[in-house]
């Protein structure tokens, strides 16, 4: 017996998540850092990311809230790497 399930239900659990670089051009480092690294479940966890504005925007959807919470922090951890590192090496820095 074939089970078809509705797209738009399967993904029950969202987050949108914004973070503020103060530049565009930070901004637009941190998300060409962190575009490359896909979903490691892409059927379970969904991630949409722009830059736009000197801003992060991050959307999250996914079919359970383990899931969700999983991705969330996974992508905060490197997140903030790659903001430390901009903030420790970036283009305003005097060596």
């Amino acid at each position: 017996m074939a089970t078809t399930m509705n797209a738009q239900s399967q993904w029950d659990f969202t987050c949108d998540f914004e973070v503020n670089f103060g530049s565009q051009e930070n901004a637009q480092i941190i998300y060409t850092a962190l575009s490359v690294d896909k979903e490691l479940q892409p059927d379970k966890v969904k991630r949409v990311m722009s830059a736009s504005d000197g801003k992060l925007l991050v959307h999250f959807e996914a079919i359970e809230a383990r899931f969700l919470r999983a991705s969330f922090s996974a992508f905060v951890d490197v997140l903030t790497l790659a903001a430390k590192t901009i903030e420790e090496f970036g283009p305003f820095k005097k060596l």
